[in-house]
């Protein structure tokens, strides 16, 4: 089957971050994008990354999500969308709000908004296990994006355009993982541990990108897609990083959860179950593809914990992860 990036224009919004680097080095490595458009906000990020790469597919152009009419210019011509841009620090969420409503509810909007009027196939935006009973702005503001993006497919209607979702948990070595934070703390010699019980799901960054990639071509609009990806303790990841050290528990921190889920027991009953993934289906109008999808029924009550998860990383794992970083 061939990938849902060949031959064709893709943008990224917020491509100059930790995922769209990535994205990028891969689907130029392993595939044929006629161009790959990277929209964000920062010149110098872009500067660097043209550098970085001197590949003559890529195309850098400045703008933010909050700008409808530079987004729907920049969409001219685009056949993929990936949305990945938005406010993603929950503190920084929790003490500018406004921003990060206008970044990540209306830029989710005009991203809307501009792939319908420039007819692009389909936007793929990209969530959080934040977004999931949302105890902190960053987690409420992915969650309207996410209704905001699966609703989209009715506004599309009779046009070609087509929005799903994928939504997985903490990505090791982005901005503002915790990796980068153990590790200078290791080396001032004590590691600060909110919780010594709390757990995360934990996805590397190759593993989002390739997930993503297989989204594009699996999904038919309105899905959010949710990989099946381990567990891992904190307290362990702490071991990984720097087992002689001395760690501190300072208690959880405001908008913080001791665990997160992907998958809650009110979405169960609409998602289905594959070897490698969780598909929630829309429970709207138009989505009338149900019968094209062959995939397990969920039981009654069934949740997606990084607690109750069935697959969890040892503090070996988590060592030779981190050396790849």
């Amino acid at each position: 089957m061939a990938m849902a990036v060949d031959d064709l224009t893709i943008l990224v919004t917020g491509g100059t971050g930790s995922f769209g680097q990535k994205f990028t080095e891969l689907v130029l490595a392993d595939h044929r994008p006629k161009a790959i458009r990277i929209y964000s906000r920062d010149e110098w990020k872009q500067v660097q990354m043209q550098t970085r790469f001197n590949d003559p597919r890529l195309r850098f152009l400045i703008g933010d999500v909050r700008d409808r009419n530079r987004l729907s210019r920049a969409m001219n011509g685009v056949d993929v969308v990936i949305h990945a841009a938005a406010l993603k620090q929950v503190p920084v969420a929790e003490y500018n709000p406004i921003e990060a409503v206008r970044t990540n509810i209306e830029g989710a909007v005009n991203v809307i908004d501009a792939a319908i009027d420039n007819g692009v196939s389909k936007v793929l935006a990209l969530s959080s296990d934040k977004a999931v009973h949302p105890v902190n702005l960053y987690g409420a503001t992915k969650l309207v994006a996410e209704k905001l993006i699966v609703q989209a497919n009715s506004y599309s209607g009779p046009r070609k355009t087509r929005f799903s979702v994928v939504r997985y948990g903490n990505v090791i070595g982005s901005r503002g993982s915790v990796v980068p934070v153990f590790r200078d703390q290791a080396r001032a010699g004590t590691l600060m541990l909110t919780d010594e019980r709390m757990t995360r799901f934990w996805i590397t960054q190759e593993q989002a990108v390739r997930f993503i990639l297989g989204s594009l071509n699996r999904m038919q609009g309105g899905e959010i897609f949710v990989p099946k990806i381990p567990s891992m303790r904190v307290a362990d990841l702490a071991r990984a990083i720097a087992p002689d050290a001395k760690r501190k528990v300072t208690g959880i921190r405001p908008g913080e959860k001791l665990h997160e889920t992907l998958l809650t027991e009110e979405e169960a009953p609409h998602s289905k179950e594959f070897e490698d993934q969780f598909v929630i289906e829309p429970e709207h109008p138009f989505w009338s593809h149900k019968t094209l999808r062959v995939g397990k029924t969920l039981a009654a009550g069934f949740r997606y914990t990084s607690d109750g998860n069935k697959t969890w990383l040892s503090v070996e794992e988590l060592k030779e992860m981190l050396k790849a970083l």
